[in-house]
């Protein structure tokens, strides 16, 4: 099938290169020509494992290629909405101005045959809203939500483990699923399963179920508090909960707590749309979810100065990780990144190292040291924090760290070492929650 994909940012090129290596002729359509040209030549701006391959295997089969011009897009039969939706500065609201632009730019090119195809993370509302915008093109809309991970994106679009539909009721809803299945054969050969429901529940589903991981996260992360405060062991109590299967152990990781350009943003708009709506009581628990998170940034630097006798004044710091995550470049609302400034203005020494974001790093924050070589960071390091939980940090040998080190004091943000080991080398081992 031939379709467009308008905004070639991390969803929608992601999108484009993976239709395009179903079977369909993809055309990405973005404002920003440098974007478009780095995509064009296989080098995404934005680091994501596979990317680069998939889009060249597109575009050397001739199914995939990127254009700024709109035009380009008129012969598409599905248009794929894939732009951001950021905070509004100042508020907590999910901005949309440019999901309207979008479609109203694909306005001149829609007919009765025409399927708009919204993917970007929208207040509840939003689809109903656009429908009318495209209802007298005769165009149909449906609201299809995105539910990719950072790091695993081109598996998570090729192989997804559930698609989920929000279309019109009647027979232009039924049609437009059809188109939508589709272009979707493959994954619903494998059984995928598949959820057709109104607009608003479609729209709902994302934001749901990002409040609900970032609530586990939290929850876990509350209990850390009060293993610090007892003396228990948070690692060992979430192992014991999640062994009950209602519960389940996975996100049950205490640490330094999420970030990333989705979860903090979407459940702020969330809440904002629950006011809007008039039911902001129904969400206020995400306030506290909010604040958890934030409070494991000021907590990570208390310890890791208590581990340095009360000071980081002189001290050289160095922190293994940039990005919000392992498996991305990607520094938005990064709690490494946050944690490193903070003790920077407290009189540390900050070096930051990181396997793929030390670019954007250093332009977000330009104030701090970036090495790419690990041994290099380490090197006169009085104090290791571990916040990105990259494999190859994860892998450090203390024996052959202590080597390159000035002090010997380590503090595991994320929870992934093994005290003992550490310690039985020397090192003075803290982490969040654990005694």
């Amino acid at each position: 099938m031939k379709v467009s994909v308008i905004g070639c940012g991390y969803l929608g090129a992601v999108h484009a290169a993976a239709l395009a290596s179903l079977g369909h002729e993809v055309i990405g359509m973005d404002l920003d020509e440098a974007k478009v040209d780095a995509l064009a030549s296989g080098n995404p701006p934005f680091y994501e494992p596979g990317l680069s391959e998939l889009l060249l295997k597109g575009q050397d089969r001739g199914s995939l290629e990127f254009t700024t011009e709109v035009t380009r897009v008129a012969s598409s039969i599905l248009h794929f909405v894939c732009v951001g939706t950021p905070q509004k500065p100042g508020e907590l609201a999910a901005d949309v101005t440019y999901v309207n632009e979008a479609v109203e730019s694909l306005l001149p090119y829609l007919t009765s045959t025409s399927v708009v195809v919204g993917k970007s993370t929208v207040p509840v509302g939003t689809a109903e809203r656009l429908a009318g915008v495209i209802s007298g093109t005769g165009a149909s809309m449906v609201w299809n939500p995105e539910f990719l991970r950072e790091g695993h994106a081109v598996e998570d679009t090729v192989h997804p483990n559930r698609l989920v539909y929000g279309v019109a009721e009647g027979e232009a809803g039924q049609e437009a699923a059809t188109r939508l299945d589709e272009v979707y054969a493959s994954m619903l050969a494998e059984d995928t399963p598949r959820i057709i429901t109104d607009y608003a529940t479609a729209e709902l589903v994302k934001t749901a179920a990002n409040s609900f991981l970032a609530t586990k996260i939290s929850f876990i992360n509350a209990m850390a508090e009060l293993c610090e405060a007892s003396g228990a062991d948070v690692t060992q109590l979430a192992d014991a909960i999640g062994l009950d299967d209602r519960i389940g152990r996975k996100f049950l990781n205490a640490g330094l707590g999420f970030g990333g350009g989705c979860l903090p943003k979407d459940i702020r708009a969330f809440m904002a749309r629950a006011g809007e709506l008039g039911a902001d009581q129904a969400v206020t628990f995400l306030k506290e979810i909010d604040s958890i998170n934030m409070r494991r940034r000021v907590r990570m630097v208390d310890i890791a100065r208590d581990a340095l006798n009360g000071s980081f004044i002189g001290k050289k710091i160095t922190v293994l990780g940039a990005a919000f995550k392992p498996n991305s470049d990607d520094v938005r609302d990064s709690p490494a990144l946050a944690v490193a400034r903070l003790i920077a203005t407290q009189g540390g020494v900050v070096t930051v190292t990181d396997p793929q974001a030390i670019g954007n790093a250093s332009t977000a924050f330009p104030e701090l040291n970036y090495v790419t070589d690990t041994t290099e960071a380490l090197t006169g390091a009085d104090a290791v924090l571990l916040l990105t939980e990259w494999h190859e940090y994860r892998d450090l040998d203390p024996h052959v760290t202590a080597e390159s080190v000035n002090g010997k004091v380590l503090v595991d943000g994320r929870n992934v070492l093994t005290p003992q080991l550490w310690r039985a080398a020397g090192w003075t081992y803290r982490a969040l929650g654990r005694p």
